[in-house]
Formats: structure tokens, sequence, C-alpha cells
């Protein structure tokens, strides 16, 4: 059995990963708010790697249910609804609506790994929840893959890595480097990890821009129960094993919803 922690998208090796899962962290914000957006409500939820993949998505579904957002390079995408914040989809702004969602990093790093038998996303929010589920999968071959910035290691996508950890029994597990540090990481700062995230370069940004409402948010250990799941292209619970409807394809002509 193998456990591996990926400090950037870029270590991701493709042929490596038939078979395994992989839980992408981006913790400020993309899997936060993809999960936020999942749990309210959203009845179709679609990240994408890049703007032009949006668009191509855009043109499979029902543009009168149709919320686009995220962010590009931290800014704003112009002609979008929304942002990367998670205050921004509340259950009466996404509930039944098609969300295609696109970030510099995160939602990159889900398509990095879409090779992986399973893909799920990881935040601090759920780090529990994730780490029940891999236990009980009973998967053999685990990687914990951090977002990071611009092919950089930050802080934030890490520590939601080791708190995940922090919940899992890894004895069995052949561990990387990166999993072991990750373990030690645990050990020494899951006890203060509100702190530890305030001493990310991104925690600072919150912090120094009066944006505590969303840092607390993000900060939430266990606030979730909830574990995504990206299949074809799509979120859904991972609890849910009935196949969704492939991206573009109605719930009439499915006979029922995906």
């Amino acid at each position: 059995m193998r456990l591996r922690v990926l400090m950037t998208r870029q270590e991701t090796v493709p042929e490596r990963l038939a078979g395994a899962t992989a839980v992408v962290f981006d913790v400020f914000m993309a899997t936060t708010t993809l999960l936020t957006i999942l749990e309210n409500g959203a009845r179709t939820v679609c990240p994408v790697a890049c703007l032009e993949e949006a668009d191509q998505a855009r043109e499979k579904l029902d543009t009168g249910s149709l919320l686009r957002g995220g962010e590009q390079d931290a800014a704003r995408i112009e002609g979008y609804d929304h942002g990367p914040f998670p205050e921004e989809y509340a259950p009466e702004v996404v509930g039944g609506k098609d969300v295609i969602f696109v970030t510099t990093n995160g939602t990159r790093a889900i398509a990095d790994v879409a090779p992986a038998g399973t893909v799920l996303l990881g935040t601090l929010r759920n780090a529990r929840a994730v780490a029940h589920h891999l236990e009980a999968s009973g998967t053999d071959s685990i990687y914990l893959v951090c977002a990071g910035a611009g092919g950089r290691f930050n802080l934030e996508d890490f520590l939601g890595a080791a708190t995940l950890l922090s919940y899992m029994n890894v004895d069995g597990f052949e561990l990387n480097d990166g999993a072991r540090l990750a373990l030690d990481f645990a050990e020494r700062h899951g006890e203060n990890v509100y702190e530890t995230l305030k001493q990310s370069r991104a925690g600072r940004w919150f912090v120094d821009n009066d944006r505590m409402d969303a840092f607390d948010f993000v900060a939430d250990v266990g606030a979730s129960g909830l574990v995504p799941e990206v299949v074809g292209g799509k979120l859904r619970r991972a609890d849910e094993r009935k196949s969704p409807t492939p991206l573009g394809v109605s719930d009439a002509n499915q006979g029922g919803k995906g």
C-alpha cells in the first residue's frame, strides 16, 4: 500500500495514478469553494482547467440556470457571475443551478489528476470526512496532491493534507518523504491549525485585508461531512453510487435525475 503527498500539482505523474485515489487540496480557495457550492445545493458543478474549457462546458449546459465563477491570477474573471470566495455561493444563489468554476491552480490540479481511479476534493473543513472515507474505501494507493501556487509550495494546501493524515491510521502504508513530513507537521501543529494557517502567505492576505469572515470559514476544521468526488467532469457526493448524467445530456434524456 502506498501513500504519497505531492507538494505541488506539477509533481503529478499521470501514469502513476492509474487505479489510485487522488485527493486535491486548494484550501484558498478552489476546493473549499467547490465543496461549498456542492453542499449548498447546486444541480451541476463543473470544475474546469481553463477558460477555454469553461466556454466548451457552457455550450453543453442550460444557460437559463447557468452560473460561472472563479478567478484567474487572483482576479475576478470579466463577464463571470461570481468570484472565487465561498460566501458568493449561498444556497439561495446556487440551489438548483449549474455552476462552471475555473481557477488558476486548483481546478488545474483537478484536471492533472484525472487519470486516477478516484478523484476527491480535500479541504480543512472536510479533512476528517475525507480521511474516514479513504479508510472505509480500502484503497491501497493514495495521492494527496497540493495544488500549490504557480508551481510553488504553499503552506495552506500542505496543512490541509497534514490535517487529513492526522485523522488516518497509516500503519501498513509505504510513505513518501512528503507524507512523512506531513505527519510530523500534523503532530507539531495539529492543535493549532488556525494560527498556523494565519502564517501562510494567503492567510496573511486575508488577515491584512480584513477578510477574517472568509478566513474563519476556510479554517473551520471538520465543519463539513461532505466528500466531493469528480466523475465525468462533474462533482457528486462520494457516497452517491449512481453514475452521473454526462455533461451536456439532460435529465429528461436520461429518464430521470443523474
